[in-house]
C-alpha cells in the first residue's frame, strides 16, 4: 500500500511520551505515531526517537483490557513456548490494547543492559493533514550509547568521561565514538525508518 494512502486511511494520532527508567535528568520522548500502528511498529518509532539502535531484543508488558491479564507482546523465541508465551508484536495493534483508559505499557530494550521505559499514551488527536507520521515533537537528553551496561554502567560511563584525567578515560571516549554529550537532544535530528523495511531486515524474509 502505498504512503498517500495509507495515511489518507489514517483518522487519529496517538500522543505517546517514552520516559527511560532508572536515569536522572530523565531522557525522555514525546512523539505521535498513526493509529493503525501495531507494536512492532511503535517499537521501531521508539527506537528511532530514542535514538537506540535496535540490535537486541525487546518486549512491552500492557494489560489486556478485556482481562486486565498482563501480555507480553515482542518477539516470540521457539524454543521457549511456556504458559506465558510472547506474542508477536507485529500482528498486534496498539488501538486494540492503548486507550485513555489503559494508558501505561513497560517497554523494555535489550534484556542484557535491562533499558526500562514507560510508554504512556498521553492524547488521541485528530492528523494533522499536513504532517506525515510519526513524527517527534519534544524531548530531552541524550541517548545512553547501546552496550554501556545499564544504568549503573551508564552512571560509571559518564563519571569516566567528566574526568579526564581518569585511566580509562581515553579508551572510553574512543569508544563512544570521540564525544558524548548526556544533554544534547535536537529534535529536528530524529528520523523515523519504515517499520515493514526494519522488519524485513530483522527476519531477513524474501
Amino acid at each position: 500500500m502505498s504512503e498517500v494512502i495509507k495515511m489518507a486511511r489514517i483518522r487519529q494520532v496517538f500522543q505517546y511520551k517514552i520516559s527511560l527508567l532508572g536515569i536522572r535528568p530523565e531522557i525522555w520522548r514525546r512523539i505521535q505515531v498513526p493509529d493503525d500502528y501495531t507494536f512492532w511498529d511503535l517499537h521501531v518509532a521508539i527506537q528511532d526517537a530514542m535514538g537506540w539502535m535496535d540490535c537486541h531484543l525487546h518486549e512491552f508488558r500492557i494489560p489486556n483490557p478485556a482481562t486486565g491479564a498482563m501480555m507480553r507482546i515482542g518477539i516470540p523465541d521457539p524454543d521457549m513456548m511456556d504458559e506465558n508465551d510472547m506474542l508477536p508484536g507485529w500482528e498486534l495493534a496498539i488501538a486494540e490494547y492503548y486507550s485513555m483508559t489503559n494508558p501505561k505499557a513497560h517497554y523494555e530494550y535489550d534484556f542484557g543492559d535491562g533499558w526500562e521505559h514507560v510508554v504512556e499514551l498521553e492524547e488521541i488527536l485528530p492528523k494533522n493533514p499536513e504532517l506525515a507520521y510519526p513524527i517527534c515533537i519534544a524531548g530531552e537528553q541524550a541517548c545512553p550509547p547501546e552496550d554501556c551496561g545499564g544504568d549503573w554502567g551508564y552512571q560509571n560511563l559518564l563519571g569516566i568521561l567528566g574526568d579526564p584525567d581518569n585511566d580509562e578515560y581515553e579508551s572510553m571516549l574512543t569508544w563512544v565514538g570521540g564525544k558524548y554529550d548526556p544533554n544534547h537532544f535536537d529534535v529536528s535530528e530524529v528520523n523515523f525508518d519504515d517499520p515493514n523495511e526494519r522488519w524485513e531486515i530483522a527476519f531477513c524474509r524474501e
